[in-house]
């Protein structure tokens, strides 16, 4: 595996490449063209310069999260088939930059909900958190109103203020999308996009749900291992995988996140691992620090499972909690995302250990 942090480029990120790169553990980077809006070409220039960016600071470029997909491929649209060419072209691109790995998502309106930012833990550190009444009790089209003011300054992805102001339109879009729908859309993207894929030896990383239900009524489809299941079958190509992100499949406590490594062998092509702690049952929970101790699952035996099962793509420790009087994008500070990649190296060296 290559132990990598996600950075938002030096428009957008507090954390700097020098800095991620003297943490040791990590040696690549995960990062997009982030003003690109859905249904734009990603130029090879632009990739390049990018990519140059990443290895002038001594790293590597792991993959890219992510190239956005638009609502009209998502909704299936008339327009779709115009943003899946544009979609194509883009991993044309990438593909010939030598860009192997691409995660994205096929949410509808929301790429995750939050309804905390910044709550504040025992120990005086703050993290995202989920509460089931919060969300019953908004309307949505206030979701951003309630955590905008905790962004410290920053955009956060899949909630950037264009696109809020537009929640009552997206929501439209969506009225007549069900789960089926939704999986005959991703579909007919997969099944367009599979040839580049093949070309150019791209995996795609579809990210799961989170959280792992209906939100708000929306349609969630990556969001179980039976669902899993059907999105492999439905385009039965090995580059058409999975992004193993065990803090979104984990939301939901009927997971079984050992049992879905393993079913997954051989198409996770990009892993997020954190931890969570749930506090009312899945009603409440909130982000905790990676120890296993800390949350609710047994992270050695996620990087286990990942590692016995073949697992050698890029993963990054995921959200991590603010700290040491840090101010960043939530989730996306340094200090504790730094801890985490140590503790997740620390982890792999012993499964690779006990394996021989």
């Amino acid at each position: 595996m290559e132990m990598t942090m996600r950075w938002y480029g030096k428009k957008h990120d507090t954390v700097t490449l020098e800095q991620i790169k003297q943490s040791c553990y990590v040696k690549g980077i995960i990062t997009t063209l982030y003003d690109k809006l859905p249904g734009e070409v990603w130029t090879l220039d632009e990739i390049l310069a990018m990519k140059k960016e990443v290895e002038d600071a001594g790293l590597h470029l792991a993959g890219i999260e992510s190239v956005n997909v638009s609502d009209a491929i998502k909704t299936g649209a008339p327009e779709r088939d115009k943003d899946i060419a544009a979609y194509i072209e883009t991993l044309e691109n990438l593909g010939k930059a030598d860009i192997h790995m691409v995660c994205y998502n096929f949410m509808p309106v929301f790429d995750w909900t939050r309804t905390e930012l910044a709550r504040v833990r025992e120990d005086g550190t703050t993290v995202l958190a989920y509460n089931q009444d919060t969300v019953d009790k908004m309307d949505p089209d206030n979701m951003f109103d309630s955590i905008k003011d905790n962004m410290n300054g920053t955009v956060m992805p899949g909630w950037e203020p264009e696109r809020m102001e537009k929640v009552k339109e997206l929501f439209e879009l969506y009225k007549d999308i069900d789960e089926d729908k939704l999986f005959d859309n991703l579909k007919y993207f997969l099944e367009a996009i599979m040839p580049v894929c093949d070309k150019y030896d791209i995996n795609m990383a579809i990210h799961p749900d989170d959280p792992s239900w209906s939100v708000f009524g929306l349609p969630r489809i990556i969001s179980s291992q039976a669902k899993l299941k059907r999105m492999m079958e439905m385009v039965p190509n090995k580059h058409n995988g999975v992004t193993f992100c065990m803090g979104s499949y984990g939301t939901n406590l009927n997971n079984d996140l050992i049992d879905t490594i393993h079913m997954l062998k051989g198409r996770i092509h990009f892993a997020h691992v954190r931890n969570l702690r749930f506090n009312d049952g899945m009603r409440d929970f909130e982000e905790s620090a990676h120890l296993s101790s800390d949350g609710t699952f047994d992270m050695y035996a996620i990087m286990k499972a990942l590692h016995d099962t073949g697992f050698d793509g890029p993963i990054r420790p995921d959200h991590g909690r603010m700290m040491w009087g840090e101010k960043a994008m939530p989730g996306y500070g340094l200090y504790d995302r730094a801890l985490g990649a140590a503790y997740l190296c620390g982890l792999w060296e012993a499964a690779c250990k006990e394996s021989k």
